[in-house]
């Protein structure tokens, strides 16, 4: 049984040129034989887990991940949890209420020290803009002033950050801009902080679902939560915003986006990392904003992703030991598997990222594009 197991994955991977046991950075090594069993019965969710036991390991993790996705060795695999989360994700809505708050309370309450050990001094926890520098903090500050060029930010503006983390936005729009910035979040780890560190500023942090949200603002952003509203609530988020936003306001939505139409996210990222998660297509979005508001401009920023995510990772292993103390073996395994996995989807192009800016009614004279 093994055997028979162990050649259907050899058979599947030689598609992507990866070996058993072998010899190049991206091949698997086997550690346990319980792998094979594991990843053929739960396909990615054993893919996955099986990692974090230690049955198997890659050296470049990331280009594993790449080869196998531009192999499409993923739709090859399809067992039973896969399609278990599908139909969920059909029947129901995962994202409501209560729903939504799942993925804060697993993912974005973890503890500040964690996300400060890898992240930049503003906690950017979306894809950085890596122009004309390698270096991560840089290159977080030139997504932020990237951000404002295109929202076209004054110090007279009042604007709603939706989702806003860990408050680096705020902070550097109030900063730089003397603007008035309103944030939102669900996640209580993150107003708690979010709160602490914008003190002092034009900046209001408030615990808000956005179904929620009341008043008028000239600017609207929402960089890194789109990702968290489902497709069965984009036409009701994009319905908010022109509701909340000033008739001659801009929205910048700044979002993970991939190349097909889904329902659901990958079994694993689900279960452990972004429960009740599903990244958008241009479909999806493009059929939620119809009606509602006019495409100014859209940008793809993918490979930059994959430069943030290495980045991350490489901040995170050179810290590990800072924070050590308070997670075990499986969880730095959890997280090294999560932050090189995603990076394998930027590099594959399997996954983009799009920043888009929405006008309700057209810029009158054209919007020029801001790179």
């Amino acid at each position: 049984m093994k055997n028979s197991l162990k050649n259907k994955i050899q058979e599947l991977l030689s598609h992507a040129g990866i070996q058993l046991n072998g010899n190049k950075p991206y091949d698997i090594r086997v550690n346990d034989d319980r792998f094979y069993s594991a990843a053929i019965e739960n396909g990615s969710l054993g893919l996955g887990e099986s990692y974090m036991n230690g049955w198997w390991d890659a050296e470049q993790l990331d280009q594993f991940f790449d080869k196998i996705l531009r192999a499409n060795i993923d739709k090859a695999v399809k067992p039973w949890n896969y399609f278990i989360t599908y139909l969920n994700s059909v029947i129901i809505n995962r994202q409501t209420r209560k729903g939504s708050r799942r993925v804060a309370e697993q993912h974005y309450d973890l503890s500040a020290k964690l996300y400060e050990s890898f992240l930049d001094p503003y906690n950017q926890y979306t894809c950085a803009y890596f122009k004309d520098t390698e270096n991560l903090n840089e290159a977080q500050e030139k997504k932020l002033d990237l951000i404002c060029r295109k929202l076209q930010l004054t110090s007279e503006d009042k604007v709603l950050d939706i989702g806003c983390g860990w408050g680096g936005f705020a902070k550097y729009a109030a900063e730089h801009y003397q603007c008035h910035v309103t944030g939102i979040s669900i996640s209580k780890e993150q107003i708690q902080y979010a709160r602490k560190f914008t003190k002092g500023l034009p900046v209001d942090i408030e615990e808000m679902d956005y179904r929620d949200i009341k008043g008028i603002y000239n600017k609207v952003l929402i960089c890194g939560m789109m990702e968290h509203v489902g497709y069965k609530n984009y036409k009701t988020l994009f319905s908010k915003v022109h509701h909340c936003l000033s008739d001659t306001g801009l929205f910048l939505l700044h979002s993970i986006g991939g190349d097909e139409s889904v329902t659901n996210t990958d079994p694993w990222i689900d279960k452990y990392i972004f429960p009740n998660s599903m990244i958008p297509s241009v479909n999806q979005i493009s059929k939620a904003f119809e009606g509602i508001f006019v495409m100014e401009d859209w940008q793809n920023l993918s490979a930059h992703y994959y430069k943030t995510l290495m980045a991350w990772y490489q901040n995170f292993i050179m810290n590990w030991d800072s924070i050590k103390a308070d997670y075990d073996e499986k969880f730095f395994l959890m997280w090294k598997y999560y932050l090189l996995s995603c990076a394998g989807t930027f590099s594959a192009r399997k996954n983009q990222l799009w920043q888009i800016v929405f006008s309700k009614n057209g810029v009158p004279d054209g919007y020029a594009a801001i790179r």
